[in-house]
């Protein structure tokens, strides 16, 4: 299904990245550069030859096989630039591989993300354990271009491959008591430097948790994939959560488990510091964390000398999911 944001999602002129990396394809789009231009090309065949600088990496075949019919560019960002390759993959945070930007890329190649199975349960009336290859296969390929905002207050622009997690959802059968979805993260210490640290203040396995409407909403997808390639381990491998309105820390990586629950579910940053991270976490300007404003983000690429900061958009400029939290105090409920 060909998903198409309104112009209100769309980024304004004045916060194009300065270090502009356009994409060859983008030329495509003309003058107009609209979401219309857009949806006449969803067969345009595509890969990572369309992004500069992407390191190259061998594909597992139930990705490639799937790459010939993604719907390429199903949602983009308006006219903003995509963040370069090496930045979205060099600078983030996974903190099973440490707490320095830079070690996630550094270390999780030693992670094993092949076999990788899935386990689904709950409140669910299909249950049940699935390898990635049956996990993806009933569903195609889309290129979502969302802006990612961190809840330190810097964000950036990615072109995901993926799908909605709706159709995986719907697939297992959600009972009437099903009210969240809970997800977890593969844990394995042997290959995870950062768990295995003793000044970690983090209950391993991470943990993560969406209201079921946030999770059906059609934004949120499930991503095997970026820039036109399969999904770094650094930057969670082989399944990840996307959830474009919300700060980029409830986009928990390769995970293992995904559980309809009837409560609430506890979240990681929640449980550590719940004065600080919410469970809702919706990109808020109006709601400062206690150490830093919101107010404002700094788009990678910034320099020390020439700063890319941008104004803060409510829900991530994303203003489609609104209608979600109506009469929903979002100082209270953060």
């Amino acid at each position: 299904m060909l998903i198409q944001i309104p112009p209100s999602s769309a980024c304004r002129e004045s916060e194009v990245t300065p270090e502009s990396i356009y994409l060859s394809r983008r030329q495509l789009l003309g003058a107009a550069g609209t979401l219309a231009a857009v949806a006449a090309l969803p067969g345009q065949a595509q890969d990572a030859s369309a992004y500069p600088d992407v390191e190259p990496a061998p594909a597992p075949a139930w990705f490639s096989e799937k790459l010939a019919s993604t719907r390429w560019q199903a949602v983009t960002p308006g006219n903003e630039s995509i963040t370069p390759f090496q930045d979205a993959t060099h600078y983030n945070n996974f903190y099973e591989f440490g707490t320095n930007k830079g070690d996630p890329a550094r270390y999780a190649e030693k992670m094993q993300v092949e076999p990788w199975t899935v386990r689904v349960d709950g409140e669910v009336a299909k249950p049940g354990t699935y390898s990635i290859e049956d996990l993806v296969g009933p569903h195609g390929l889309e290129e979502r271009i969302y802006r990612l905002r961190c809840v330190e207050a810097w964000s950036m622009v990615i072109p995901w491959l993926g799908f909605p997690l709706a159709e995986l959802l719907k697939r297992v059968e959600p009972t009437s008591k099903a009210k969240y979805v809970s997800f977890e993260t593969r844990l394995a210490p042997e290959e995870m430097a950062g768990v295995r640290s003793g000044f970690s203040l983090i209950d391993w396995p991470y943990v993560e948790g969406l209201r079921l409407d946030e999770a059906m909403h059609p934004l949120t997808i499930l991503a095997v994939g970026m820039y036109g390639r399969v999904l770094p381990n650094q930057n969670g491998a082989p399944l990840r959560l996307v959830v474009p309105w919300k700060y980029g820390f409830k986009g928990i990586k390769s995970i293992v488990r995904i559980s309809l629950v009837s409560e609430q579910p506890p979240t990681t940053w929640q449980s550590i510091a719940p004065e600080e991270y919410g469970f809702f976490s919706n990109v808020n300007p109006e709601v400062d964390h206690p150490r830093w404003s919101q107010a404002h983000e700094r788009r990678l690429p910034s320099g020390l000398f020439s700063p890319n900061i941008v104004p803060t958009r409510m829900f991530n400029g994303y203003d489609e999911v609104a209608s979600l939290y109506t009469g929903l105090d979002l100082r209270k409920y953060y």
